[in-house]
C-alpha cells in the first residue's frame, strides 16, 4: 500500500499501548479511539503519509501560562482555525511529534507538555488537496503550555497564528473537536471565565 520507499514506524507498539490506555467518558471519543486502534492494527507497516486511506497525526493544544488563551492558526490549505500539529517521523512517539510540529509551526521555545497523557482524540476527513486525495486523519492531541510573551514565528503552514481567549474560540471555530478541547481546558485548569456550553 502506498510508496514502497516508506519507512515503517519503529515505535508502533508503544503508540498502540498509549492509545489503548486512553480513558474517556465521551462517547464520540470512545468511537474515535476504536477507529484509531483498528486503523493502526490494520496498517502497522504504513500508518503515515504514504497510506492513501488515512494518516496517524499528532496535535498540540497550546495554552498560555494563565490558562485563558489557546494558540491557534489559520491553516494555509484548509483555511480554518485549528490547533498546530502534523505527521509523525518514523522513530517518534506521538507526543514527540506533536512537540516538534508545534515548535516548527510557531517558533516557540518555551513550549512544554502540561500532561504526559493524551488530552483528546479525533477522526476527521481531509478533503483532496495538491498533495493527497481525500483521506482521514486519526489525530492524537496533547495539552501543552507556552509563554504568551514569547515571539511567534508564522510558518508556511499558516495564514495567521495568534493567541485567542478561550471564550472567543467559538468565534473562530465551530467544530465540536475544537470546542470539546476548550471545555476540557476549563475543566483541567479550573478556568470557567469563558465557559462554553456543550455535551
Amino acid at each position: 500500500m502506498g510508496d514502497a520507499n516508506y519507512k515503517p514506524y519503529k515505535r508502533i507498539e508503544e503508540i498502540l499501548t498509549e492509545i489503548r490506555a486512553y480513558d474517556t467518558a465521551n462517547r464520540l471519543e470512545k468511537d474515535y479511539q476504536e477507529r484509531i486502534i483498528n486503523f493502526i492494527v490494520n496498517n502497522k507497516d504504513n500508518p503515515g503519509t504514504n497510506n492513501p486511506e488515512g494518516h496517524l497525526t499528532a496535535s498540540a493544544w497550546i495554552v498560555n501560562s494563565a490558562g485563558n488563551k489557546v494558540l491557534l492558526h489559520n491553516h494555509i490549505v484548509f483555511n480554518k482555525w485549528i490547533q498546530l500539529g502534523g505527521h509523525l517521523e518514523d522513530d517518534e512517539l506521538i507526543s514527540d511529534a506533536a512537540l516538534r510540529e508545534a515548535r516548527e509551526e510557531s517558533g516557540l521555545r518555551t513550549l512544554s507538555l502540561l500532561k504526559d497523557d493524551i488530552f483528546d482524540i479525533d477522526v476527521h476527513k481531509i478533503p483532496e488537496n495538491e498533495k493527497h486525495k481525500e483521506h482521514y486523519h486519526y489525530d492524537i492531541r496533547y495539552l501543552m503550555e507556552a509563554e504568551e510573551e514569547e515571539e511567534i514565528s508564522r510558518s508556511k503552514e499558516s495564514r495567521e497564528i495568534d493567541w485567542i481567549k478561550l471564550e472567543k474560540v467559538k468565534e473562530y471555530a465551530e467544530e465540536e473537536a475544537i470546542l470539546r478541547m476548550v471545555r476540557k481546558t476549563e475543566q483541567v485548569l479550573g478556568n470557567t471565565e469563558g465557559k462554553i456550553e456543550g455535551k
